[in-house]
C-alpha cells in the first residue's frame, strides 16, 4: 500500500496539520487509556480529600466525589476489572455484528454490490447517500457507527479515494448527526422518558410526546447533510489524497463475470425476503416484533432489543448466498474459516475496549461526570434567550467530552435545565432540541466514546502506522462544521418562534 498526501494550505489545513502531529506524538492509544485511568484515579483521591460535591436536583441528594484511592476502592477496581470489560456495551454488538459484515466481505459479496453500484449510480450521489445513511442510522440504535464506516472505506477504494477519509466520513455522519433524523426512533423515546418527569417538578399539565422534535431534526438532517458533504469533498478527501490498493493492483479486472453478478442478484433477493420477513414480523399490530403488552415498536419491544442479530442476519444471509453461488466459499469449512478471520481483525479493538471499559468505570464511581454537569448547569443560571440557548449547546458538547451516554447525560441535565427554562417561558421540547444539538456535535471527536477505538482498527487495516491523531484532525471540521450550522440553525428556528415539533412550540403558553 502507498498513500499521499496533499500540501497543507489554508488555516484550517495548517490547524488540523497540528493536531494530527500533536496527536500522533502521543502514545498507543492503550497507554493512552491506561494513563486515563491513572488520571481520573488521582482526580478522585483530589476531589474526594477536599469533599467536591453537588447537589442532584433530580432527587435532592447531595452526590459527593468518592475517593477511589482506597483500601475499598483498590479492592473495586481489582474484583470489577472483568466485569466492566464484560459489561462493555459496544463490546457484544460490535462483536456479534461483525460475523454478518465479516462474511459479507470475505465472500466478495460487498465488492461486487459496489461495483455493479459504481457502475450504474451517478458518481455525485454515492456520497451524500452514504452521509444520510449515517445520519439516519440512529433509529435502529448503535449500529450505524459499527456497521457503516468500513463500507464506506470500501466504497471509497472503489471510488478512487483514500478509505480512511470514507471511514471519518461515515463515522463522523453517523454521530455528529446522531439527534437529526427523519424518522422517530429509540432516542426520541429515550430522551422524553427523562424530559416528562423534569417537567412535572414545575407543571405537570404541560404534555410532552416521543415525537415532539421532529420538525427540527427533520431539518437539521438535510442541513447536516449539506455540511458533511461540503466538508468531505472541500477538506476531507483532498487532505487525505491517493490510496493505492494492493489487492487492487494484483487483480486489476474490474468487470463483474456473469456467475458473480447472479449471485449478487440472488443474495439481494434473499437480503429482500429477510426484510419482508422481519417486517412481517413487526408491521402488524399483533406481530411478534412488537412490544406485547402496549404494541409499540420502539419502546421494551423485541424489535428494539433484538436489532443487533438482525442486522446480522441482514448481512450474513446474503453473504451465504453469494458466497456459495459465486464459488467464493465452496465448504462448511470455510464458511467457518471466513468467519474466524473477520474477527480476527478485532484483536486490537478488544485490548483497547478492556482499558477503556476500566476508564468509563473509574469515572462512574469518582461521580466526577456527575458533578461537573451539575456545576456546569447551575452556570448558566440567570442568562436568557439567544446567550442560554448557545450556552446550553457549549455546555452539553463540553459535558460530552466526558459522559458519552446521552442518556446518561440527559438524566444529570434534565431536572436542571427543563424547570430552569419553563420558569423563563420556555417549552421542554425547545430545551429537549438544545440540549440534543449540542450532545451531538462533539461526538465524532470525544474520546469517551466507545467507537472510536473501533474506527482506529478500522483505519489500520488500511494504514498500519495511522494514529488517534489523525483521526481526530479528519473527524474535526466535522464537529466544528456541525456546531456552527446546527446552533445557527437554533437560533434562527427560536427567533422565527417555529414550532419544534408537534405539540412541541417554543414557548410555554401564557
Amino acid at each position: 500500500m502507498s498513500t499521499s498526501k496533499t500540501e497543507s494550505k489554508g488555516i484550517m489545513n495548517r490547524f488540523l496539520d497540528v493536531i494530527e502531529k500533536s496527536g500522533n506524538k502521543l502514545p498507543d492509544p492503550v497507554v493512552i487509556f491506561i494513563s486515563l485511568c491513572g488520571i481520573i484515579l488521582f482526580a478522585s483521591f483530589l476531589a474526594g480529600i477536599t469533599g467536591l460535591s453537588a447537589k442532584n436536583p433530580a432527587d435532592g441528594k447531595v452526590v459527593h466525589a468518592v475517593n477511589l484511592l482506597t483500601p475499598d476502592g483498590f479492592v473495586k477496581i481489582l474484583t470489577k476489572a472483568v466485569e466492566n470489560f464484560a459489561a462493555f456495551p459496544p463490546l457484544g454488538l460490535v462483536l456479534v455484528v461483525m460475523l454478518g459484515v465479516g462474511l459479507a466481505e470475505k465472500t466478495g459479496y460487498f465488492e461486487t454490490v459496489m461495483k455493479s453500484t459504481i457502475e450504474k449510480a451517478p458518481k455525485k450521489i454515492i456520497i451524500p447517500v452514504i452521509i444520510l445513511v449515517g445520519i439516519l442510522g440512529n433509529s435502529a440504535g448503535d449500529a450505524a457507527p459499527i456497521v457503516l464506516p468500513p463500507i464506506a472505506a470500501m466504497v471509497f477504494i472503489r471510488l478512487g479515494y483514500h478509505p480512511i477519509a470514507g471511514l471519518v466520513m461515515a463515522y463522523a455522519a453517523a454521530l455528529g448527526g446522531f439527534s437529526a433524523s427523519l424518522l422517530i426512533g429509540m432516542t426520541d423515546a429515550l430522551m422524553v422518558a427523562f424530559t416528562e418527569p423534569a417537567t412535572k417538578l414545575i407543571d405537570g399539565t404541560v404534555k410532552v410526546n416521543a415525537a415532539m422534535n421532529y420538525y427540527f431534526l427533520s431539518a437539521s438532517t438535510v442541513l447536516l447533510l449539506i455540511v458533511a458533504w461540503y466538508i468531505t469533498t472541500k477538506i476531507t478527501i483532498p487532505r487525505f489524497g491517493s490510496y493505492q490498493d494492493p489487492e487492487a493492483s494484483s487483480n486489476s479486472n474490474d468487470d463483474i463475470t456473469p456467475q458473480e453478478r447472479k449471485a449478487m442478484h440472488l443474495a439481494n433477493l434473499s437480503l429482500l425476503l429477510s426484510l419482508l420477513l422481519f417486517a412481517a414480523l413487526a408491521i402488524p399490530q399483533n406481530g411478534l416484533l412488537r412490544n406485547a403488552e402496549t404494541g409499540s415498536l420502539i419502546e421494551n419491544s423485541p424489535l428494539m432489543a433484538g436489532i443487533v442479530p438482525i442486522i446480522t442476519l441482514l448481512f450474513l444471509i446474503p453473504g451465504l448466498v453469494y458466497g456459495f453461488v459465486a464459488g467464493t466459499m465452496k465448504s462448511t469449512k470455510q464458511f467457518a474459516s471466513m468467519l474466524g478471520e473477520s474477527m480476527s481483525t478485532m484483536g486490537p479493538f478488544i485490548v483497547i475496549v478492556f482499558f477503556a471499559a476500566q476508564m468509563l468505570a473509574y469515572f462512574s464511581w469518582s461521580n466526577l461526570g456527575t458533578i461537573i454537569a451539575i456545576k456546569g448547569a447551575e452556570a448558566l443560571q440567570g442568562q436568557n434567550g439567544v446567550v442560554l440557548i448557545l450556552g446550553i449547546i457549549i455546555l452539553s458538547a463540553s459535558i460530552n467530552m466526558l459522559i458519552g451516554s446521552a442518556s446518561a447525560k440527559w438524566a444529570i441535565l434534565a431536572p436542571i435545565l427543563i424547570p430552569m427554562l419553563m420558569l423563563l417561558g420556555f417549552h421542554p421540547a425547545f430545551t429537549q432540541v438544545i440540549y440534543r444539538v449540542g450532545d451531538s456535535i462533539t461526538n465524532p471527536i470525544t474520546p469517551m466514546m466507545p467507537y472510536l477505538p473501533l474506527l482506529l482498527s478500522y483505519a489500520q487495516r488500511y494504514q498500519k502506522d495511522v494514529g488517534l491523531g489523525t483521526l481526530i484532525a479528519a473527524l474535526m471540521p466535522y464537529s466544528i462544521g456541525f456546531a456552527i450550522f446546527w446552533s445557527i440553525l437554533v437560533v434562527i428556528w427560536y427567533l422565527l418562534g417555529i414550532p419544534v415539533g408537534p405539540g412541541g412550540p417554543i414557548h410555554l403558553e401564557g
